[in-house]
């Protein structure tokens, strides 16, 4: 369930990435997961969400939010984060359930999937973004902009990432009159050209409304 637990506003805005974290260790959290998602904007594939437990001590140098970072960095940081000790999973929630239930929702879910599957239950869960994840039984908070100021969900932004760029690496192979290693599924305008040539893959996201008025004229 969300915990009524208030964080001050000034440790919010602190540069340092381990505040938040080392203020609820204080408060007697020990396994803190930082939860985040990669894929809520792109027309194609799967949305990936990942939860990261940074054993207390541990710093990885260099981490960020993963919209700041290269891909080369990110994957360098990937594998950092894989060798700290810290404790990973991910949640992946395809295209079809995404077009079920739409992309919030999928993307709640893939987090929920995320913490529910760690090897190791956290005791606290940190959100990114302004929502909690449902039918979680766990105090979590939920912190906007909490990629850039909580190592943990720093951490999972990366895990998130790299993971389903990988993803797209393969659809790429899959699907090679589309060029998913390089824009991921994102609407760019490369890929909405290739859309309008070759029309929707079995992975495009129906719902989409570029991808459903490319559907309705092919109808």
């Amino acid at each position: 369930m969300p915990t009524t637990l208030k964080l001050p506003k000034s440790l919010l805005q602190l540069p340092d990435l381990t505040r938040v974290e080392e203020s609820l260790c204080e408060k007697g959290y020990m396994k803190i997961a930082g939860v985040d998602e990669a894929g809520r904007g792109p027309l194609a594939g799967p949305v990936v969400a990942a939860a990261v437990i940074i054993p207390p001590g541990i710093t990885i140098e260099g981490i960020a939010d993963s919209k700041k970072l290269s891909a080369k960095r990110r994957d360098m940081l990937f594998d950092e984060i894989a060798l700290s000790g810290a404790i990973c999973s991910v949640g992946v929630i395809d295209h079809a359930t995404i077009d079920q239930i739409n992309i919030l929702k999928a993307s709640l879910m893939a987090m929920r999937k995320a913490v529910t599957t760690m090897e190791t239950c956290p005791d606290f869960v940190l959100v990114d973004g302004s929502f909690t994840i449902p039918h979680l039984d766990l105090p979590q908070l939920s912190i906007v902009g909490g990629d850039n100021i909580c190592m943990s969900i720093s951490a999972a932004s990366i895990i998130a990432k790299v993971t389903r760029d990988r993803i797209m690496d393969h659809y790429q192979e899959l699907y090679p009159e589309f060029s998913f290693a390089s824009h991921r599924g994102y609407p760019t305008a490369k890929h909405l050209d290739e859309l309008r040539e070759h029309g929707p893959t079995e992975i495009h996201r129906k719902t989409f409304r570029p991808v459903e008025e490319i559907l309705s004229l092919i109808k």
